[in-house]
């Protein structure tokens, strides 16, 4: 593992995963690439975190793909057993890259929290959105800069982005390329919470520390459940995916205590089990 990507585990059950190119405003490398890959499987399976949280070292989230790696790497994902290039075996490559990234922050079953501190643009702004809460610094900008360097976009950007602030709204931030602050980013739903910059990381480290000390499993049914009806299913699609998982957390550890707690009068605490 390189240093690309710092990992704290917290005693809370919160994971702090923190982008560490600041010098490159965290912009993704190859090795940044590798090691967010690396980190997110690793925690995403380990039981004892119970909350991912992103954030970038310095003044940026992630400012998308480094540009000056993008045009190499994506001929060396290219290259095929024959050791010549395929389109075919770059575009699996690419797949395989989102689908680690932005598609497991999505889909593992705990709660994952984008921590804008400043800049998320392109495929950061993708990241934040693959998030299921995007806590924000007075400080964050957001922006789909894809169209400055002629591409369409990826990383989940035009799965995520229409889902949180709609269609018009999305492909005006496609298409315009435009840098969207805070205040603009919460009134339009992109960011949840917005907080002053010098608390910013305190509140949102104590939000995701909230939702890392409650019933672990049921946040990721329920996540489950949210993800299946965005997915433009209908009702009775989504109806079966809660009684399926209704059912398996009624078997859950933290399901019994719960229900004895609220007998007792008690608050419940749950242990993520």
């Amino acid at each position: 593992m390189n240093d690309t990507v710092l990992v704290e585990r917290r005693d809370d059950g919160v994971a702090l995963v923190t982008l560490n190119r600041p010098e490159s405003l965290n912009a993704m490398n190859t090795d940044l690439s590798d090691a967010l890959r690396a980190t997110l499987a690793d925690l995403a399976a380990d039981d004892a975190v119970r909350c991912v949280a992103l954030t970038g070292q310095g003044r940026a989230f992630c400012a998308g793909g480094d540009v000056k790696s993008m045009r190499e790497r994506s001929r060396q994902e290219g290259i095929g057993p024959d050791g010549e290039y395929h389109t075919d075996v770059a575009i699996r490559a690419m797949q395989d890259r989102q689908l680690e990234t932005s598609g497991l922050l999505h889909t593992m079953p705990k709660p994952t929290v984008a921590l804008v501190n400043g800049y998320a643009i392109g495929a950061g702004f993708c990241f934040a959105l693959a998030c299921d809460v995007r806590l924000c610094s007075e400080k964050a900008k957001f922006g789909m800069a894809f169209r400055n360097v002629g591409l369409p976009g990826d990383f989940g950007g035009s799965y995520f982005l229409p889902r949180v602030v709609g269609q018009g709204l999305a492909r005006e931030i496609f298409f315009g390329g435009e840098v969207i602050d805070a205040e603009r980013a919460h009134a339009i739903g992109l960011a949840n919470r917005v907080y002053p910059a010098d608390d910013f990381l305190a509140e949102g480290l104590a939000y995701a520390g909230r939702l890392a000390q409650g019933p672990t499993k049921a946040l990721g049914r329920m996540k489950a459940n949210l993800n299946r009806s965005g997915e433009g299913v209908g009702l009775e699609e989504v109806l079966m995916s809660e009684a399926i998982n209704t059912r398996m957390s009624r078997d859950d550890h933290d399901h019994a205590g719960a229900v004895e707690a609220f007998i007792r009068g008690d608050k419940p605490v749950f242990s993520g089990r």
